[in-house]
């Protein structure tokens, strides 16, 4: 399956960067919310490690791996205070944190939906779990920032449709017999890409057909 593409030592290395590169977004929204340090470094925990968590405890791998790897547990702290006292440099890279974190997210998808299938779970299920892998901390982080998800409105580019290509790809994939390091690899740059092209031309989930509502939308930065 998708842990056949790597060795054990770097299949952990490549998921400490997806946790590091998870946990600098949750510190920076902390930093951007005005969070003292305790609030930063709970926002870089959840946004690491809340998805995958929400995953292990759903299909019974307990204790889950966030609280038996003290790497997992140790990495968001280490981007809390890489945040806390570089921020403003670190925000001057968020581009580059933002194809990092389409990575890990194409990265995450695909493991997840792997691993709830070894687990037992049928295959939408298991594409259901990748999907909440990849974006389930960034859901979790959103809430205790008092946000509205980012998945969830429509002026942010697209975020949950990669992550829910590339664990469908892994679903089909199963179904099919055809699952292998190879088609994995797919999966995960599929929605790499996916995510990439996202960001760099502003692809957005239609809304309503015919909408008619009278609230009135309030964009970011802007008097209400």
């Amino acid at each position: 399956m998708f842990q056949s593409l790597f060795s054990p030592s770097v299949q952990h290395a490549i998921d400490l960067i997806g946790i590091f590169v998870f946990a600098i977004s949750g510190a920076l929204l902390a930093v951007r919310k005005n969070f003292d340090v305790f609030g930063i470094a709970v926002l870089a925990e959840v946004t690491a490690l809340g998805g995958g968590l929400f995953r292990d405890l759903i299909i019974g791998a307990v204790p889950p791996a966030a609280f038996t790897d003290l790497g997992y547990f140790l990495t968001p702290l280490l981007a809390a205070l890489l945040v806390f006292f570089l921020h403003p440099e670190v925000e001057r890279l968020e581009s580059w944190v933002n194809v990092f974190d389409a990575a890990g997210l194409g990265l995450f998808c695909v493991a997840g939906t792997t691993k709830a299938y070894e687990y037992g779970l049928g295959l939408t299920a298991s594409a259901t779990l990748g999907l909440a892998t990849a974006v389930g901390g960034g859901v979790l982080r959103d809430v205790l920032a008092n946000e509205v998800p980012s998945l969830l409105r429509w002026d942010r580019d697209l975020y949950a449709v990669p992550a829910m290509v590339g664990a469908t790809m892994v679903a089909v994939c199963i179904r099919c017999d055809m699952l292998n390091p190879v088609t994995s690899a797919l999966a995960v740059i599929t929605a790499f890409v996916l995510r990439l092209l996202a960001m760099r031309y502003h692809w957005r989930a239609p809304r309503a057909w015919n909408r008619r509502s009278t609230v009135v939308e309030v964009r970011e930065g802007a008097q209400p």
